[in-house]
């Protein structure tokens, strides 16, 4: 089984979306959105997004001199 997306109500009333492994796992999860319309538009943006490069910023920028 593939990961998938959930987009449920949270409890102020407002929609999200968190992204689950094929083991079950949330492996994120998204803020808040006033429609079900823009938490679905969250989902393809990640979709779209996730090939994006890692920026590691873990690491100490070299000095210049």
């Amino acid at each position: 089984m593939a990961g998938k997306y959930e987009v449920y109500k949270d409890k102020s009333g407002g929609f999200r979306f968190r992204l689950k492994a094929a083991n079950g796992e949330v492996i994120a999860s998204s803020q808040s959105y006033k429609t079900k319309a823009s938490a679905m538009g969250g989902v393809e943006s990640v979709k779209k997004n996730a090939a994006s490069q890692v920026v590691d910023l873990t690491e100490a920028p070299a000095e210049t001199a």
